[in-house]
């Protein structure tokens, strides 16, 4: 049996995904109407998304309100975590390190961020 919410979104789930984590269980005309402000959609192609996430177990729909209303089973922190494991097998070789280094000669790392960074790999070493 396959472990609900297992598979990785794609790019446009992502953003249902997105819109639901923000907005809450919601009805399909919502999630449309929020999904057409960032993307040129109709809605029968919206259900359709809904309904392919609902056989991918990324989605739950609750069958008994009127209109239906769906809800995200995937979480931010689970979602991101896949992607970053996922990135860091595909580009980085398996090595978080080199990812954190990357990201953080960037130039973008503000000097906080650096400090939370130097924080945790303190924590880290005293382990």
């Amino acid at each position: 049996m396959r472990e609900v919410g297992s598979a990785q979104p794609t790019a446009v789930e992502l953003e249902i995904l997105k819109i639901l984590w923000e907005a809450g269980p919601s009805p399909v005309r919502v999630i449309h109407a929020k999904l057409s402000e960032t993307k040129e959609t109709n809605y029968s192609t919206t259900v359709k998304m809904l309904s392919v996430m609902l056989g991918k177990g990324l989605l739950k729909r609750n069958e008994n309100a009127t209109p239906h209303i769906w809800r995200a089973t995937m979480t931010r922190d689970r979602a991101a975590k896949t992607f970053l494991r996922d990135l860091i097998d595909k580009v980085y070789d398996g090595s978080a390190m080199t990812l954190v280094l990357q990201a953080l000669t960037s130039g973008k790392a503000t000097q906080s961020e650096i400090e939370e960074a130097r924080r945790l790999l303190d924590e880290m070493e005293a382990k």
